[in-house]
């Protein structure tokens, strides 16, 4: 059973969990219970309305037929709307007078008013009338007018009418709960359909995600017109879905320039040491090792350079401090050897940014290790300040970068042919990994256009004044 039971309950959860089933639920239940306390009060109202208004007319009649009462006179009551029935009853139970519609018929009514509440309302069921009840009211004559007119003998006086259809039978509860349950049901197929036009959007926008994450990253959900919610959801959908391609292409042509990048020095050492092992007699120990050691230092160099690519590219924010951009310069500068290109480093501005100084100094390593490597004689560095910008220009008089490479360059593990002459063992990242610790600041890491050599452009933004204190000064 157990098994049976398992597949139902996976079938019937995303239909009460559904938001438009919920909705239209709720707005059904509180439509009936809201209704209905409506229709018990609006059927209350009515009720008490309509008996109001009759027993209202037959105490008008009772009275009419009272203040025309004489001692020793007792006229019959005219024939009136208000009231089909009228009695005079001794306190013996006797009908005394009645009109035509009441003559013969025994007391409409067992209930005797009491002196201090000389006037009631009330229902009366006599056989006479079969399954129809009279609406009666009872009247008790003051002392002064059973003294005048039957020497001090308690009398009553009756009316009755028919009970009409509006309160005898429920044909008014009937339409009552008839009118309540049309008006909830209404309003339920109202929500549910105005909640499924909604949610229409939204379900398509799942569906394409859904589709997107399992087969397709290319696959972009429909932007409905406007700028409600649902539009807002669909733009941010689109431009998750183009940051996730993006990041996912990304991550499979790294991850497969990395395996190729490191099956090299792996395949390298691999092959040193089964000849060594192979061809013992043949193989000089000292440079098999030294080989070994080599490879082994690439394939160290590559991995730590992965480590600080992905940890650039993946980690949260460093704790960012103040930095004077140009003392970080000149310290790298310092920190060069002596040997090879000249260095000239002119400060025009000291600009202060916020970031790491660890991540950034890496950089700044990684833009003069390139510029001395490609330098012929000459290295020009630049630090200033342009349009909210700290700017550090590097420029080697080099054989330069074609115009179609600039961009290129930046991509991991590219290293063009004039790199790979000059320095066998780089591993491609040195330049990928400046770019993304200069975005990671909010900067840019670009080539610029130089008739002679290769200029390396970064830029950092300064950061925002602090407000002044308006009371200053």
């Amino acid at each position: 059973m157990a098994g049976l039971r398992s597949p139902l309950r996976r079938r019937r959860r995303p239909f009460v969990n559904s938001i438009r089933v919920r909705y239209t639920i709720v707005v059904g239940v509180l439509f009936l219970m809201i209704l209905t306390v409506v229709g018990a009060l609006v059927s209350l109202g009515v009720r008490n309305t309509v008996a109001a208004d009759l027993n209202e007319d037959m105490r008008l009649t009772i009275m009419d037929w009272v203040t025309e009462m004489r001692p020793g006179h007792i006229p019959s009551p005219m024939p009136t709307a208000r009231a089909k029935y009228l009695q005079l009853v001794d306190s013996r139970g006797r009908v005394v007078a009645s009109n035509a519609a009441a003559a013969g018929k025994p007391p409409l009514s067992t209930v005797r008013p009491p002196p201090d509440n000389r006037l009631l309302d009330g229902k009366s069921c006599p056989p006479w009338e079969g399954d129809r009840c009279l609406l009666i009211t009872a009247l008790r004559l003051d002392d002064g007018a059973a003294s005048a007119l039957f020497g001090g003998e308690p009398h009553y006086v009756y009316a009755g009418i028919m009970e009409p259809p509006a309160l005898a039978m429920r044909y008014l509860e009937a339409g009552i709960v008839v009118a309540v349950l049309f008006a909830s049901a209404t309003a339920a197929w109202s929500t549910w359909m105005v909640v499924g036009r909604t949610l229409q959007p939204v379900r398509v926008i799942s569906m394409k995600m859904r589709k997107a994450a399992e087969s397709d990253l290319n696959l972009r959900v429909p932007e409905p017109p406007g700028n409600d919610e649902i539009s807002e959801f669909a733009r941010t959908s689109n431009i998750y879905l183009d940051r996730l391609e993006k990041a996912v292409r990304a991550q499979r042509r790294f991850a497969s320039m990395a395996s190729h990048e490191l099956r090299s020095p792996v395949a390298a050492l691999r092959t040193q040491l089964e000849e060594a092992l192979l061809y013992p007699e043949d193989t000089d120990l000292r440079l098999t090792l030294q080989h070994t050691l080599r490879s082994t230092e690439r394939l160290e160099a590559i991995i730590d350079d992965l480590l600080a690519y992905t940890r650039v590219k993946g980690a949260l924010p460093a704790a960012y401090e103040p930095l004077d951009l140009a003392e970080l310069v000149e310290f790298e500068v310092t920190a060069l050897p002596r040997n090879g290109a000249e260095v000239r480093l002119r400060v025009v501005e000291r600009p202060i940014v916020m970031g790491s100084r660890i991540q950034l100094c890496r950089v700044l390593t990684n833009l003069l290790a390139n510029a001395r490597r490609h330098a012929r004689s000459r290295i020009d560095v630049t630090v200033e300040q342009n349009r909210g910008q700290a700017v550090v220009s590097v420029h080697d008089d080099g054989a330069g970068i074609a115009p179609e490479d600039r961009e290129r360059v930046f991509d991991t593990f590219v290293r063009l042919r004039e790199a790979q002459l000059l320095d066998p063992g780089g591993t491609g990242l040195g330049l990928a990994i400046s770019r993304e610790t200069c975005q990671a600041h909010g900067g840019s890491l670009t080539v610029a256009d130089d008739p002679v050599g290769a200029r390396f452009v970064l830029r950092l933004p300064l950061p925002e004044p602090a407000p002044q204190d308006e009371r200053a000064g």
